[in-house]
């Protein structure tokens, strides 16, 4: 936390208030420069850890240079380690892996979703050997664009039609989605040590490990948005830098806020923000729910712009963000996304029996100047629209969105009660194998008091940090509660896990304190972060024989149901 110098009472010392901010670590610092301000320099990897283990100066410098990469890339791996290990278990077609499955191996087949006997039928007949493919080429109406499902087919692609091949890309992106977190909080805080603590503490949460296990959509719409985030970051280090190159620099060398850049300079190509628009359309082509980060993420880029214009010296920086940035970013992000959905469609366009495929070409009117195939693809998502919010159809593990930031009722995709004797069980009174998708309690609560603290930090101290982490949150979240009267699940909230672990994240860096904070505010600070996220992790080793379908005595099941909610 930066503050100004303290001001001096009597005798040249500071002020009794002063003191004591100073005895919490509010330790008061130099000027920063303008430059400084639009492009917060990452500092210089500590080497002082090598140095102690032993290594020569010089070979404890290039430790720590390499720590950047080796740190993400060793969570990576730790948090890949269990999200590979026995994936294909349990051997069965998982909740709604019953519909996204077979469909991506229909899209492997034909290019667009093929019809299936009911699950009843066809799931023992897939799971069976020889196995037995039951798959018809006439269109069937599907719920959700095709990209998640192409993504699950290059799995399948590869491993064939199995538990672990519809399940492996799913597994990759949620292990990969943690090597972008740490790389993102390194960026967003400048820092590798908070960076791989968000990336470790996303690989210890259950709900992103079950989703990591299990082939449905919401974890690849959670990898496009998080890798859309991870762009528009670094477009905001590089459009700032380009502006901070433009001021002008005083005699002494000192870069000073210049109205006329401030309104005037451009920001150049920016081409980490098409590439932004590229994931947002990838996001919305696998589920709708992308398309409010799409919304969401062009107010929180113009609002970027603003704050460097407003730094750089614009007189008027919402008018000069007005002038040379909005087309910018809005021909940046919409029409790339809506050209990345529309290409998405393209092996239905390229069929004649996809579902409604030929609806728009015996038909004239109005519209009729537009082409078949894009009003047929009009007729065919406005009645798959229409599905989705009139989809009201009671489910047992149905839940309203104010319940999920405290995990009031997760969902069970998958539960067997082998009898002693069966599948591994030995305890007299029979056993559980159960898959729950559920967020690590001690996390998730940490979390929401997490997001009051960033509440605070954006509303009072204008942290832009903590807007951008609560404006990812919002953009998953808010939008639910427009349809709470819709069948909808918690596990939704897969899209905003990055950012809850963000957000703890900082609160955890809010804790160690500021780097001119007193050794024993500092040692506090370490060693109460150190233990919630130790507890964090105990909490994720205590619930993994339920996010991972292990044979247990049902009374140890029964003692993990810690709200009788989540039964």
């Amino acid at each position: 936390m930066l503050v100004d110098e303290p001001g001096e009472g009597v005798n040249g010392r500071p002020v009794s208030w002063e003191r004591r901010l100073r005895d919490f670590g509010h330790v008061g610092r130099s000027p920063v420069s303008v430059r400084e301000r639009l492009v917060v320099p990452f500092p210089e990897p500590g080497s002082w850890l090598w140095r102690t283990l032993g290594f020569s100066p010089a070979a404890a410098c290039r430790l720590a240079r390499w720590s950047q990469w080796g740190g993400p890339l060793l969570v990576t791996l730790l948090a890949g380690v269990p999200r590979f290990w026995r994936l294909g278990s349990p051997r069965a077609v998982v909740f709604d892996e019953t519909y996204y499955a077979k469909d991506a191996w229909s899209m492997l087949r034909f290019g667009y979703e093929g019809t299936w006997p009911s699950s009843k039928i066809s799931d023992p007949q897939i799971l069976a050997g020889p196995q037995v493919i039951p798959l018809s080429d006439t269109g069937s109406f599907v719920a959700h664009p095709p990209t998640g499902k192409w993504v699950i087919a290059l799995g399948e692609w590869m491993f064939g039609l199995t538990p672990f091949g519809w399940r492996f890309m799913t597994a990759l992106l949620g292990t990969l989605s943690v090597l972008m977190l740490c790389r993102i909080g390194r960026r967003l805080f400048r820092s590798t040590l908070l960076g791989c603590l968000a990336g470790a503490l996303m690989a210890v949460d259950g709900l992103h490990y079950v989703m990591s296990r299990t082939a449905l959509l919401d974890l690849v719409v959670m990898f496009f948005v998080l890798a859309a985030f991870g762009c528009l970051l670094i477009d905001r280090d590089s459009a700032r830098a380009r502006l901070a190159a433009a001021l002008p620099v005083d005699e002494d060398g000192r870069v000073r806020p210049d109205g006329h850049t401030g309104d005037r300079a451009g920001t150049g190509a920016r081409p980490w923000r098409l590439a932004a628009g590229l994931f947002l359309g990838l996001a919305a082509s696998t589920k709708w729910n992308g398309l409010y980060f799409l919304v969401f993420f062009v107010i929180l880029t113009l609002l970027w712009d603003v704050g460097a214009r407003r730094v750089a010296g614009a007189h008027r920086p919402y008018r000069a963000v007005l002038r040379k940035d909005l087309g910018c970013s809005v021909l940046s992000l919409a029409p790339v996304a809506v050209l990345t959905y529309s290409t998405a469609w393209t092996g239905w366009f390229l069929s004649d029996n996809g579902y409604g495929r030929h609806w728009a070409d015996a038909r004239g009117g109005t519209w009729s100047w537009i082409p078949a195939p894009l009003r047929s693809l009009w007729h065919y998502e406005h009645a798959v629209y229409q599905f989705n919010v009139g989809l009201s159809t009671p489910h047992k593990y149905q839940s309203n969105p104010w319940s999920w930031p405290v995990l009031g009722r997760p969902v069970l995709f998958h539960y067997q009660s082998p009898a002693p004797g069966q599948d591994g069980c030995h305890a007299v009174g029979g056993c559980a194998q159960a898959i729950l998708a559920l967020g690590t309690p001690l996390l998730w609560w940490s979390a929401c008091c997490a997001l009051v603290y960033l509440l605070y930090r954006w509303a009072l101290r204008r942290d832009w940090r903590s807007g951008a982490i609560l404006c990812a949150v919002g953009a998953g979240y808010l939008p639910w509660f427009l349809y709470q009267d819709r069948t909808i699940f918690s596990f939704y909230a897969v899209v905003f896990v990055p950012y809850l672990c963000l957000a703890v994240t900082m609160m955890l860096g809010a804790l160690l304190g500021p780097a001119g904070a007193t050794q024993g505010r500092r040692i506090r600070g370490a060693v109460a972060a150190g233990v919630l996220v130790l507890l964090i992790a105990w909490n994720f080793i205590y619930f993994f024989p339920v996010y991972t379908g292990q044979t247990i005595p049902y009374a140890d099941w029964h003692a993990r149901m810690w709200l009788d909610t989540w039964i």
